[in-house]
C-alpha cells in the first residue's frame, strides 16, 4: 500500500482556515497559536503565506483574520455544480403531495435585504398561493425570510433592520425591533419560521432554512390561506416542512461530498 505525503505546512494551512471559518469576528494570531499548539511564529509564516494568496485577510483595526476572497472564490466554483432547484424539487413535490399545498424554494437576493424565487411546486387546488419564478419577497414580516436571518447572528439583524426598517404589511407584522429579534430567536430554537398574517392578510406560511450551500442562504416554505390551514394542519406543516429541509440539506452534502470526490 502506498504512503500518501502530507506536507505539514499544508495541512497547518488548512487547520488554520478552518479556526479562521468557525471564527464569526474573526481570530488573532495568538488565539490560533493557543488552539493548535504550535508556536506562534509558525502561525505567522504560514498566515502570511496565506495573506499572499488572497486566503486570509487582516482587518486593520482589530488586527484579527478573516478568510479572504480567494477562499470564496474557491467556494463559489464548486457549488455553482449544485444546482439547489434539482436537489429541491423532488423534495418539494413529496411535500406538496404530502401537504396538498403550494412549495416554494426561495433564496436570498444579491443585496441581501430580499428573496427571490428559485423554484415552485403549485397545489392541484383550484384556489392557491402561486408567484412566477424571479419575483421577489422581503426579508422581514415573510416566514422564508424569518427561516433565513435565524442564520444571521443579531448583529447582524439589528444592522439590517437600521438600514431598511421594519415595514408594516399588515396588522399582524412585527414592527418593534426587539419583538422581531426575539422572533428570530424563537426561529433558531423550534427549527422553523411561521407567519401568521404578517405578509399577506388571510395567507400563512410555514418555512425552514437550506444552509447546505455556504454564501446562498435558502429556504423551503409552504404558503396558504388561512381558511385551509388551521392550527392542526399548521402542526403538521411545521414538522413536514422541517423534515424536508432536513433532507434537502443532507441531498446537497452527499452531492458535494461526491463532487470533492471526482
Amino acid at each position: 500500500m502506498s504512503e500518501r505525503y502530507l506536507a505539514p505546512s499544508v495541512k497547518r494551512a488548512f487547520e488554520i482556515l478552518k479556526i479562521i471559518s468557525s471564527s464569526r469576528d474573526g481570530i488573532g494570531l495568538n488565539e490560533i497559536s493557543r488552539k493548535l499548539g504550535i508556536a506562534k511564529s509558525t502561525v505567522h509564516g504560514i498566515i502570511s503565506a496565506l495573506e499572499d494568496v488572497g486566503a486570509v485577510r487582516r482587518e486593520p483595526a482589530t488586527r484579527r483574520y478573516e478568510l479572504g476572497l480567494t477562499v470564496f472564490e474557491l467556494g463559489r466554483q464548486v457549488y455553482t455544480q449544485i444546482d439547489l432547484r434539482e436537489i429541491a424539487k423532488p423534495v418539494m413535490e413529496e411535500l406538496m403531495e404530502e401537504v396538498q399545498e403550494t412549495v416554494f424554494l426561495c433564496t436570498l437576493n444579491g443585496d441581501r435585504r430580499s428573496l427571490v424565487v428559485l423554484y415552485i411546486t403549485e397545489c392541484r387546488h383550484d384556489l392557491k398561493i402561486t408567484s412566477p419564478v424571479g419575483s421577489t419577497l422581503p426579508l422581514f414580516s415573510t416566514a422564508p425570510g424569518k427561516a433565513i436571518l435565524a442564520i444571521m447572528d443579531d448583529k447582524e439583524i439589528k444592522e439590517i433592520i437600521r438600514e431598511k426598517g421594519l415595514t408594516k404589511h399588515t396588522e399582524k407584522s412585527i414592527t418593534d425591533p426587539e419583538e422581531f429579534i426575539q422572533d428570530i430567536r424563537d426561529v433558531r430554537q423550534k427549527g422553523y419560521a411561521v407567519d401568521y398574517e404578517e405578509y399577506m392578510s388571510g395567507v400563512r406560511a410555514v418555512a425552514v432554512s437550506i444552509t447546505g450551500v455556504k454564501n446562498l442562504p435558502a429556504a423551503v416554505y409552504v404558503v396558504g390561506f388561512k381558511t385551509g390551514l388551521n392550527e392542526e394542519k399548521m402542526d403538521i406543516l411545521k414538522s413536514r416542512v422541517r423534515e424536508a429541509g432536513k433532507t434537502i440539506n443532507i441531498r446537497i452534502k452527499e452531492r458535494i461530498h461526491m463532487i470533492s470526490r471526482t
